[in-house]
Parts: C-alpha cells; structure tokens; sequence
C-alpha cells in the first residue's frame, strides 16, 4: 500500500471512529437518565402531590400500566393492585414493566401490592381495600396531600402539572366528593337492605348474601350518599384511619353491610364529624354521562363523547373500554404522550422525537408548566369552591 493509500485509510478510519463514538455518546444522553439536578420537594411552598391508588382485575395489567403513565409525576406516589383473581405472573409482569420506564426506576415512587384482599365492588371488602391502600400510601410517603383512587376503566383529562397547578390555589384539608342526603330510592333498596360480603371471610365467593330482613334508618347518624369517585385530603384519611374519634369505626361497622358502601361510607363519615364536615366540595371531578333513566353504571365513552368531554372541565373520565380509540386521542391532543411513555411535564427536559422519551431526562421537578386544559380545569374549581363558599351545598 502507498504512502498516499496509508494515509487517506487511517483518515478514513479515524473519521469513521469519531462519527461512531458521537453517535454511541447521543444515544446515551438520550436514552439515559441522568441524575436530576433537584430533590423532591413537599410542603405549603411547594407544589401539591397526590396519593395514586390505581386497581383492576384479571387481565388488567396493561389498563394499569398505561393509566400510570398517563398519571405519572415524580412528585406524587402511586399504589398498583391487581385483585386476587388476577395470577401472580400478571402481578411480576407488572412489576417489571415498571422498570422499562427510566423516571420510575430513578424516583422509586411506584408500588404494586403484592398479597391484594379479595374483594367485591358491591360490598364492604371495596371500602376495606381503599382504607388499607391510603394507610400503605402514608406509610410509604409522607408528602403527599390527596388521595386519587382510580380503576382500570379511568382515564385523566389533564396533565399532573395541570392538576398540581390548579389545586395549588385550594386549601390542602378540603375534600371533593359528590354528597347528599337526599337518599330518594337509594334508602329502601341500598341503606335498609342488610347484606354479608362474603369476600371478608371467604377464599372464593365474592357475590354478596341478602338477608330477608330489613333494618330501620339510624338515629345516631345521618346517612349520606353521593358517587364513589372522592379526592379525600390526607388529614381527613387520618382521622379515619387513626382518628381520636369513635365515628369512622362506628360507621365502618355499620356500612359493613350496607350494598354499594363506597356510595355513602366517606361521605357519611365526613358529613356527621364536626370537625370535617365544613371542609366537603361537593363534586367528583369527574366526566361520566348516564343514560335516561340512569342505569346502575354510566355508559362507555367513546371517540363521539371526545367534543363534549375534552372542554367539559373535569381532572378525570370513566368508563373507558380497554385501548378505545378515544384513549389514543386524549393521548395525542391532551396529554401529548407516546406510547409506553409518562406524559410530559415541566421536569421532562429530553428532546422529543419518536425514537427519545423526553422524560428519559429531568430537570427541577418541583416546577410546573400547566397546559391549555388546566384553564378548563381551573374553571370548573372555581365554580366548585365559589358553592363551597356559600356554604350552599355542604353536608346538605
């Protein structure tokens, strides 16, 4: 080989070394996290997080997956289960997908119940998993200020830096949930009705026994109901898990075999404790629309509901049937989300394209950058706490 032929190979093979070791170095800063520049932070000066208790059944582990990244914020914690139907392959394979995702692996903020209770949604084992997720929750964080249950069939409508942002203006010991004690129908076919759910002693039957008898209203309370959907504030959930008052236990025992308890167990407890009852906001936040009559569940949404739901002002939406279109477009037109990726907020700081997740990348996740739903949002907050001022709609 000449000298002039040695020369331009080593040139040639020099060059194409470097291209080779830049394009290994973007790759990496890419698809790498690095270490985030700013700790979580929690308090009054910080933005508000939230507590996820995010459950389904069997069959449900990528419902679940996909609401948690559409949930995700490093700022919050999140609780998963899987009911006992579903098989503990279902519950690991869970739990590794959660370490594809680079932000989960890095804040640790994501927990899957591992021993979940057997439970009804028409009895009292509903209102007993709730109780023990928001006792798991406190003792596994201490920063966070609501509590958010959400089912497999749910789905956000804005963005965590939406709903931080829009609930930084609001007292952090109110409760949203939808109450009265108007109980029309509700009083001879739900309160008096006595039931045993069998999944508080039974390995396997979950359909709840009927007694033949009824029993009388209760005179050492009144009875509330209202949907099942709440955002209950952490100090409320305090006293009903470790309260100086008698009244959360009392009421436990009672709604115990009560049918639907999740329907009234809160709300009744919230309404007759002194202390709490001037802290209710009567509303779900949530977008469900119900035939007429009523039937006993609203009716699934579909691509058609997206005109009406998308400026409707709600955090959250329900029912959705598994991987609906109308979950893709709430994706691409609200929360700005690829697949198997968290939705975006102020602390992703990686480029996006369609090979990079811009949340591969972080920057001060104490900062938010609400979107165009947030106004939406903040709308429907202000009408909610301009009822609650009034005092026009409280425990009423």
């Amino acid at each position: 080989m000449g000298a002039e032929k040695k020369w331009l190979f080593t040139l040639f093979s020099t060059t194409l070394f470097s291209v080779l070791l830049l394009l290994l170095y973007s790759i990496s800063a890419f698809s790498s996290p690095r270490p985030f520049p700013s700790s979580v932070q929690h308090g009054l000066h910080y933005p508000p997080a939230f507590g996820y208790y995010l459950f389904g059944g069997k069959g449900d582990k990528d419902r679940i997956f996909r609401l948690l990244l559409a949930v995700y914020h490093p700022r919050n914690r999140y609780l998963l289960q899987l009911g006992a139907d579903a098989s503990d392959e279902e519950r690991y394979r869970l739990a590794l997908a959660l370490k594809s995702v680079p932000a989960i692996r890095s804040f640790e903020n994501v927990d899957v119940i591992g021993k979940p209770d057997r439970f009804s949604s028409m009895g009292s084992t509903h209102i007993a998993a709730t109780l023990r997720a928001a006792a798991m929750l406190m003792k596994l964080d201490r920063g966070w200020d609501w509590f958010i249950a959400l089912s497999a069939l749910d789905y956000p409508l804005v963005t965590q830096d939406d709903l931080s942002y829009v609930f930084s203006s609001v007292r952090r010991d109110l409760n949203f949930l939808d109450h009265t004690s108007d109980l029309g129908w509700k009083e001879a076919q739900r309160i008096e009705p006595i039931v045993v759910d069998p999944g508080l002693y039974l390995a396997r039957r979950t359909t709840i026994f009927h007694a033949t008898q009824k029993r009388p209203m209760p005179e050492a309370f009144k009875v509330f109901t209202g949907s099942p959907w709440v955002v209950l504030s952490r100090s409320f959930l305090e006293f009903c898990l470790f309260g100086w008052d008698n009244l959360p236990r009392t009421l436990l025992m009672y709604f115990n075999n009560v049918m639907l308890s999740e329907e009234s167990y809160f709300h009744s407890v919230i309404c007759n404790s002194p202390e709490f009852k001037n802290t209710t906001v009567n509303g779900d936040l949530r977008y469900m629309i119900w035939d007429n009559p009523p039937k006993p569940e609203p009716h699934f949404l579909d691509i058609s509901d997206y005109d009406q739901m998308a400026p409707s002002g709600a955090a959250f939406a329900r029912p959705f049937k598994k991987d609906d279109p109308l979950l893709d477009m709430i994706d691409k037109k609200i929360l700005k989300r690829g697949r198997n990726r968290a939705a975006p907020g102020a602390w992703c700081t990686g480029r996006q394209s369609w090979w990079v997740d811009p949340c591969s990348q972080w920057g001060d996740v104490n900062v938010l950058k609400p979107g165009p739903q947030a106004k939406k949002f903040e709308e429907t907050m202000i009408n909610l706490l301009d009822d609650w001022n009034s005092q026009s709609n409280q425990c009423t």
